[in-house]
């Protein structure tokens, strides 16, 4: 770490090791302020957003009084959040596809259909009030389906073209689709249930939650020699991933995200070695690797974000999460609870999309837990939801929102 004094302001300039120190203790502060403020726990906000908006604020501050700047080198941001979304893929298991049957078919093409209104509607509100299509693009699906960590790494591809502010506009957005999911989506399905009568069935012992499917895993007696194994399967997918997003991206033409190759190769990867046996694979550790790079990731991410930058944007983000949220209640209610079978299960699934279709899995979790805690359990809600919230619906929305930032980004670029 440097410091000085450049026309008045005191600089602090940072290199990639302090710059991530720096991340790890907000990081660390985000879980304290968390656990002390009651309605950020009850919605869900995650720690490194607690952490790195506080942070954000104080370089506002020392920008708006040109007392103070912050010089920060973000080298290990990229390969943190790659590393995050191959564990994603990791977790991708064809077996919790075949548990889930038909209905979880049903429940990831309504999923995937909302993913493209959400960018219909983001485009919509760009062409009306002037938005430019990039930061429109990343208060649709990219945020409410991809939540904090889709919205950062599209957010940096579209920085790359020109888009500055980018970035934040991706934190801003899924900040406030995450608080919008849990806010919607428990009444939504209280309000099917009551209004429908609807009882839990009885049939559900046949779907098991996504951590049973799992849990054989967790017994596992790992040797140093195994996590070694695991832990070279995710940087050697992250290579090959990476190098599959720069294949793809000079084919179509544009800037490919380097995750989304990645995690695609981490889901093969799990389900020929799941026949094969090339090492003992262990969800578990996977599962806490992706927490870990996620949360610093996101702290770097949010740390190193200018605020002065998005405030006048912040109005028509605002406006159209503020649609998103309308449209996802309007969907579930009208269309996919009927879709899904106008029972119980239907209602408690709906909760869980506005869950992950406005913000994150968690929410989803949080959503469908206050209802069924009031109303009864609901084990196919519970296997189907996270399955698709977590990556299936990645196969839908990834490639049709590519195909939007195709048409509607590159002119604006060129």
């Amino acid at each position: 770490m440097k410091t000085a004094v450049t026309d008045g302001i005191f600089t602090m300039t940072c290199d990639a090791v302090f710059t991530t120190a720096m991340a790890c203790v907000l990081l660390l502060i985000g879980y304290w302020i968390k656990k002390k403020v009651h309605v950020l726990e009850k919605y869900c906000i995650p720690a490194p957003v607690v952490g790195g908006f506080l942070f954000m604020f104080i370089t506002f501050f020392g920008h708006m009084t040109g007392a103070f700047s912050f010089q920060f080198d973000s080298s290990f941001q990229s390969p943190f959040m790659l590393a995050f979304f191959t564990t994603v893929g990791l977790g991708a298991s064809f077996s919790l596809l075949k548990r889930g049957g038909v209905l979880l078919i049903i429940y990831w093409l309504c999923a995937g259909i909302i993913s493209i209104c959400q960018n219909a509607i983001s485009i919509a509100v760009s062409k009306t009030i002037g938005l430019e299509a990039p930061y429109a693009l990343l208060a649709g699906a990219i945020s409410m389906i991809g939540g904090h960590g889709a919205a950062a790494a599209y957010g940096s591809t579209f920085q790359e073209i020109g888009y500055e502010a980018a970035v934040g506009v991706g934190a801003a957005a899924a900040t406030f689709g995450l608080i919008s999911g849990v806010l919607v989506g428990g009444p939504l399905g209280r309000l099917l249930i009551v209004k429908h009568h609807l009882k839990p069935e009885e049939n559900n012992d046949s779907y098991a939650g996504v951590e049973s499917v799992n849990a054989s895993d967790a017994a596992l007696n790992l040797t140093g020699l195994d996590i070694i194994k695991n832990v070279s399967a995710l940087i050697i997918c992250m290579a090959v991933g990476t190098q599959i997003s720069g294949w793809i991206g000079t084919l179509i033409g544009m800037s490919f995200p380097s995750y989304v190759g990645a995690m695609f190769v981490a889901v093969i990867l799990r389900n020929i070695n799941e026949r094969a046996h090339f090492y003992k694979f262990s969800f578990p550790l996977a599962d806490k690797l992706g927490d870990v790079m996620l949360n610093l990731y996101l702290s770097l991410a949010l740390m190193t974000l200018r605020l002065w930058d998005l405030l006048d944007l912040m109005g028509g983000v605002l406006l159209v999460v503020a649609l998103q949220a309308i449209f996802m209640c309007l969907a579930a209610y009208f269309v996919v609870f009927r879709i899904l079978g106008s029972n119980y299960d239907a209602a408690v699934m709906c909760s869980g999309l506005c869950g992950h279709g406005l913000g994150a899995t968690p929410s989803a979790i949080v959503n469908m837990t206050a209802v069924t805690e009031e109303y009864g359990m609901s084990r196919r809600a519970f296997m189907i939801v996270p399955i698709v919230g977590a990556f299936l619906v990645d196969i839908i929305y990834q490639p049709q929102t590519i195909a939007f930032i195709k048409f509607f980004v590159q002119g604006f670029a060129g």
